[in-house]
């Protein structure tokens, strides 16, 4: 009976061996995948500010944050943006404005009379006329011309530019609430990557943890092997356990730097600027909301929502400048100016016009014009009446998300402590020299197991939490409350 036996525990331990080699391998394939970039997505960049110190940057979350919505790419280009629709806003407001443009000049004119047709033979014409002309009369005139002329405009009347001032009032306010949301993006997005490299920390000193552990059991079982107590195979053993844990160590350690570099580029910091993370991984409970309550939260609160309603606006007002272009336009304009010429004295004119534009038959392009933009008003309606029900979509799956994630960090929490009494009761009765240490390296992966599955749902607590108040439209202002921090 013996020899199955020792068939069996050599099985289990190459089983053992096996599947720790397995999930270092699937470690090291997840340290390797290369993270996002603002290639793909801008608000992964961000524009550099500062340049490497000497000394570790400390930076908690509500830092890392702050440099965020200062440096971030993404954000960057929305305010970029809307400024750039604020210009427009004053180009199209100079219509309803009155322009005023003061000019002068000072020339020196030479003429060819004859070219202009006054040569010998009109002079002839004027002495048969008997008016005098001098003998020395050249026709080759010089003048000087010096002129000073204020010009005024004024539109007083358009139709399609009144429209197209509400329209861009409404594009701008538009604007500034895909600004807003660019700025929950972000701290959306910052605040993830800063959980994340908590999380990838924490596998780092539970790899480091457990490599001691494995350390001190094959010291312990060198040390019995050496005296005769043991085996050669429970020595063995213990040594591919500590170098399988070395390698899940080598994996944790190049993750976690993989994701402090991505925190960095999302907010500003070189990426060979060494950072300190100051915040632990929270974790507190959430105050229970109902799908009722976070929906009316969401509507006054979700810039992406109150883009799209200054959109119906936006839309509406153009489709109305389309339609005004039937309506006569009025304006009314002006200049007063001042010559001389040659020094001879000055003297002023001056004009003052009113024009009244009335459009007689352009039918064929004003019902295409108008045409277009109903079907466009058309769409961002039935956009905005989908945006309503993804909102409340999106709250119910959040709310489910952190619900499930709170159960899994509970279970995870009283799996970690089971798992910690079952490697202290073998640890027990391997130093007792009742059993073999194969049971002791089961109890140590399921260790590590325990452990990563508390640190992996954590993290999914967080980011569901985060992704609960981006829902809602309240992740810049109440971050810190749905963190429980």
């Amino acid at each position: 009976m013996r020899a199955p036996q020792s068939l069996l525990r050599r099985s289990a331990a190459i089983l053992a061996v096996l599947a720790s080699a397995v999930l270092t391998l699937q470690g090291l394939v997840r340290a390797q995948t290369p993270n996002p970039t603002s290639a793909a997505n801008p608000f992964y960049g961000s524009v550099t500010v500062r340049p490497i110190a000497d000394e570790p940057l400390k930076l908690s979350l509500d830092e890392a944050i702050a440099l965020g919505l200062q440096n971030n790419l993404g954000l960057r280009e929305s305010e970029s943006s809307e400024q750039n629709v604020q210009g427009q806003r004053n180009e199209i407001l100079q219509n309803l404005l009155p322009t005023i443009t003061l000019t002068g000049d000072l020339g020196v004119h030479q003429q060819n009379l004859v070219a202009l047709g006054f040569g010998p033979d009109t002079v002839k014409e004027f002495k048969k006329d008997h008016i005098q002309i001098p003998s020395n009369l050249s026709f080759i005139t010089r003048d000087d011309l010096t002129e000073g002329k204020i010009q005024f405009g004024q539109m007083i009347f358009s139709g399609p530019v009144l429209a197209a001032v509400k329209a861009i009032g409404a594009a701008g306010r538009a604007a500034h609430f895909a600004t807003m949301s660019a700025r929950g993006e972000v701290v959306q997005q910052v605040a993830s990557a800063y959980l994340h490299a908590l999380a990838a920390e924490s596998e780092v000193d539970n790899a480091r943890a457990l490599e001691a552990a494995d350390q001190l059991l094959y010291d312990h079982a060198h040390e019995a092997h050496e005296a005769g107590v043991v085996a050669n195979l429970d020595e063995l053993r213990a040594r591919v356990q500590l170098e399988a844990q070395q390698l899940a160590l080598i994996a944790a350690e190049n993750a976690r730097e993989k994701n402090l570099i991505l925190l960095k580029r999302e907010i500003g910091l070189d990426s060979g600027q060494k950072i300190m993370l100051t915040d632990p991984a929270p974790y507190s409970d959430l105050a229970a909301q109902t799908p009722a309550e976070l929906r009316a939260v969401a509507y006054k609160n979700r810039q992406d929502y109150q883009n799209l309603k200054n959109q119906v606006i936006e839309m509406k007002a153009i489709h109305a400048a389309y339609r005004a272009q039937r309506l006569p336009t009025l304006t009314f304009g002006g200049y007063y100016g001042v010559s001389q010429v040659g020094g001879s004295g000055s003297h002023g004119n001056f004009a003052a016009v009113g024009a009244l534009s009335l459009p007689l038959f352009r039918e064929a392009k004003l019902r295409g014009d108008t045409e277009a933009t109903e079907a466009q008003s058309d769409a961002v309606n039935a956009q905005l009446t989908d945006l309503r029900d993804k909102i409340d979509f999106q709250l119910r799956s959040a709310l489910l998300d952190v619900n499930a994630t709170a159960k899994l960090v509970e279970v995870a929490r009283s799996n970690l402590d089971l798992t910690s009494r079952a490697l202290t009761d073998e640890t027990d009765r391997v130093n007792a020299g009742v059993d073999d240490n194969l049971p002791l390296v089961t109890a140590q992966a399921t260790l590590a197991s325990a452990q990563t599955n508390l640190v992996e749902s954590l993290y999914q607590y967080n980011l569901s939490k985060l992704a609960l108040a981006r829902a809602a439209g309240v992740i810049e202002a109440q971050y810190r409350v749905y963190l429980g921090r």
